[in-house]
């Protein structure tokens, strides 16, 4: 049976962790090594994004993660380096979180509530 848009993205929640954005914010702030992953599109990403942010937008995340792939981004060539991926709310980085776990990476969660609850919280920005 397929599934919709909610189950999709329920059943990713079920694979991975999810973690506040204090707890990102804390563990960004005391583990350089950890990568901030920003799963949204570069208009989202031009307005506001978590400070030291990789931009890659989920539609051509598997290009640039996948351990095999001639386009694979540089900071993505450990599979063990800890990554928090956000979106704007958290849909989109749980389904990105579990196609990286699917792709090999093991440290990688997603943000609840996404950039929109980072900002909401004042946590820091860059623009």
């Amino acid at each position: 049976m397929a599934m919709g848009m909610k189950e999709l993205i329920a059943d990713a929640r079920s694979r991975i962790e999810e973690i506040d954005p204090e707890a990102a914010e804390s563990e960004l702030r005391g583990n350089p090594t950890t990568l901030a992953l920003d799963v949204r599109e570069s208009e989202e990403f031009s307005l506001g994004r978590l400070p030291g942010a990789l931009l890659i937008p989920r539609g051509i995340l598997e290009p640039k993660a996948a351990l095999d792939s001639p386009l694979r981004d540089s900071q993505l060539s450990d599979p063990a380096r800890p990554i928090i991926a956000y979106c704007g709310s958290g849909a989109r980085s749980a389904l990105a979180a579990a196609t990286l776990q699917q792709l090999g990476f093991s440290q990688v969660r997603s943000m609840a509530g996404g950039f929109q609850a980072w900002s909401q919280e004042g946590r820091p920005i860059e623009r």
